[in-house]
């Protein structure tokens, strides 16, 4: 039976309750990114209520670089400088691992700004904008290459694991990892009997895949922070080399990123959508994860009956054309 990831959020979980689109192939996630540690506990408190036998992930956020402490958000304007404070970012020595030129795209790549000046003195770095827009708090800022040289596990992450030991979750997915020391330190800190996800994003990963396979049994390929470490062009060629490696290892691969975008507003998804979910669901892979479809989209129910009916449509086929 394949699984299905569905992210809980203000949609899944809070406006439409788990009692109604509960099965057991789903595994509930957590995205530690966001929220408060008292938020997120919260979060497993209430999958409890509504479902006390769920499988839940916890999703670290990993060390990757966001927005924070932004009291409103930075009006961006194309060709115009703005600056944030050191402490405007989840960590603090973030300006240590840049250099004025390098590239940053954010919010999943809608934004892109270089990196203009770096000024120790008042601790603010100064970015020339590419983008027009508002950049909010909590946004993910990527440069291409920095994370090799940072921390693997930053204090969040850390706490967050606290909460999944505490409630002796099922799943901890690990972000950015980039070779198989990161999931050996993840080790000594995560219960023994917690089953381990390792995030494939960084080309780092994809680099060092063979040691990583051989730590854990499951692996998820986040097709959004993937391309924007290796481009758009070249997710399909990347998937599929993930994809054949990881079952030539025997392992369980998750899919994750836009598979049903169009759900997020509309009750039904475009066609390409179900072509791609259709082919993605015969690939061999043990299952897809839903991120903003379920989590704040209009019709999360909607986005999980459509994977199972395509799942059911393929376990029935008998031929095909």
């Amino acid at each position: 039976m394949k699984k299905i990831i569905a992210t809980v959020g203000p949609s899944l979980l809070h406006r439409v309750p788990l009692t109604q689109v509960h099965h057991e192939r789903n595994i509930y996630r957590i995205n530690g990114a966001h929220g408060t540690l008292a938020d997120i506990e919260n979060y497993i408190l209430t999958i409890r209520e509504q479902v006390p036998d769920a499988e839940i992930l916890m999703d670290l956020p990993g060390n990757k670089i966001r927005t924070a402490n932004l009291a409103s958000p930075v009006k961006l304007v194309k060709g115009e400088t703005f600056e944030l404070a050191f402490e405007q970012t989840n960590y603090t020595d973030f300006y240590r691992h840049i250099q004025v030129g390098d590239q940053v795209w954010a919010n999943d790549s809608i934004f892109h700004f270089v990196v203009d000046h770096i000024d120790t003195g008042r601790q603010v770095i100064r970015f020339m904008s590419h983008s027009t827009g508002e950049l909010h708090n909590n946004k993910g800022m990527h440069v291409r290459g920095i994370h090799q040289d940072m921390p693997f596990l930053f204090e969040k992450d850390l706490a967050l694991i606290g909460l999944a030991n505490k409630h002796q979750l099922a799943y901890v997915g690990l972000s950015f990892v980039r070779h198989a020391a990161d999931i050996k330190e993840a080790k000594q800190v995560i219960n023994p009997q917690t089953a381990l996800i390792s995030k494939v994003e960084t080309k780092s990963a994809v680099d060092h895949l063979n040691e990583i396979l051989a730590e854990v049994d499951y692996i998820l390929i986040d097709r959004g922070d993937l391309s924007t470490e290796v481009s758009l062009e070249k997710i399909p060629a990347f998937q599929a080399f993930i994809v054949n490696k990881a079952l030539y290892h025997n392992k369980k691969v998750f899919l994750a990123t836009q598979f049903l975008k169009n759900m997020e507003i509309h009750p039904v998804p475009t066609i390409p959508e179900v072509i791609d979910m259709y082919n993605t669901l015969r690939s061999g892979i043990y299952g897809v994860q839903m991120s903003e479809e379920t989590a704040i989209g209009q019709h999360p129910k909607a986005c999980l009956d459509t994977i199972v009916k395509l799942m059911n449509e393929i376990a029935n086929e008998t031929r095909y054309p």
